[in-house]
């Protein structure tokens, strides 16, 4: 016996726009008309808007079902939830929002609230006249369950909207692995990639994160260093990554005075006679000063 909400059984027992719209002449008024589901596969629903063309407002919702307790107060909910809305509005409505309404629904019938959610976005698409072809995209390769003919699009998206995590919940939410259970294995592959594919962003997002961390904290090292730490950490950069490379090519570097963010040096050797000791001082030097020590620091030959 399935634990149903006090509002799940109401709208079961005395459910509220049951029936169909009819079309009409009526000036400034357009019907439209979405089904999902079959018969076949045990539950299905027609959903039928009212819909004023002008400001493109939900008249009146109407709703066939054939199905479960739940398929019944799902559509019973959703067209009580969307009368008044824009079609805009209306398309914002999700299946949680549905299940809420109820008060909850049992996590084996959640697939009613998203067979509530899909119709009434084939209603709004068809009223519009655009193919629906979104969330169910059936091509060649993409079918996963044939029992009840879901997609692996319409698995994915029900795996990111509703945040689930193993194939028995993929069951509950849209039936595919309901049937034979042959396409389990295949849906257990999907989550672990969608899941992937999920954490992904976060992790670059993390990472960039803790380079911008450790830059922040590089620069208040910089800016916190006092005029003696300064001079100290810019001779340790001359000693240890300057001068071997200008050593080695005949040159040397020594340091002659920092005045503030002024630091003068002297070269000597093959530098001071070399006619690129310009280039020198702005990529051998100051460029790795900035580096290490701060961006602010300017290095002039004395």
């Amino acid at each position: 016996m399935w634990d149903y909400t006090d509002k799940v059984l109401e709208l079961f027992y005395d459910p509220k726009n049951q029936g169909a719209i009819e079309e009409t002449d009526e000036l400034g008024v357009k019907v439209a008309t979405g089904e999902i589901g079959s018969i076949a596969c045990g539950d299905a629903l027609r959903l039928h808007l009212k819909v004023e063309v002008e400001s493109d407002k939900i008249l009146d919702a109407r709703f066939q079902t054939f199905g479960c307790t739940s398929a019944i107060a799902s559509s019973s909910a959703l067209t009580e939830m969307i009368k008044g809305l824009t079609l805009d509005e209306a398309l914002k409505v999700s299946n949680k929002d549905i299940a809420n309404y109820l008060g909850g629904l049992p996590e084996a019938k959640m697939h009613c609230s998203v067979m509530g959610q899909e119709a009434l976005e084939a209603a709004i698409y068809n009223y519009r006249g655009i193919p629906l072809t979104s969330h169910d995209d059936d091509d060649e390769g993409a079918l996963v369950c044939s029992c009840f003919g879901i997609s692996e699009s319409k698995i994915r998206r029900v795996i990111l909207e509703n945040n689930l995590t193993d194939a028995e919940q993929v069951t509950n939410y849209v039936k595919a692995g309901g049937g034979c259970g042959s396409c389990l294995a295949n849906i257990d592959d999907i989550i672990k990639a969608v899941q992937q594919e999920s954490a992904a962003p976060a992790l670059n997002n993390y990472a960039l994160k803790v380079a911008t961390d450790i830059a922040t904290s590089q620069q208040q090292s910089q800016l916190s260093l006092t005029n003696v730490q300064k001079i100290a950490l810019i001779q340790k950069v001359l000693d240890e990554e300057v001068r071997p490379v200008l050593i080695a090519d005949g040159g040397d570097v020594e340091l002659y005075d920092v005045e503030g963010d002024r630091v003068k040096v002297l070269l000597q050797g093959a530098c001071g006679s070399c006619s690129s000791s310009t280039a020198t001082l702005k990529i051998a030097i100051e460029a790795r000063l900035q580096d290490r020590v701060s961006k602010n620091l300017v290095v002039e030959a004395v």
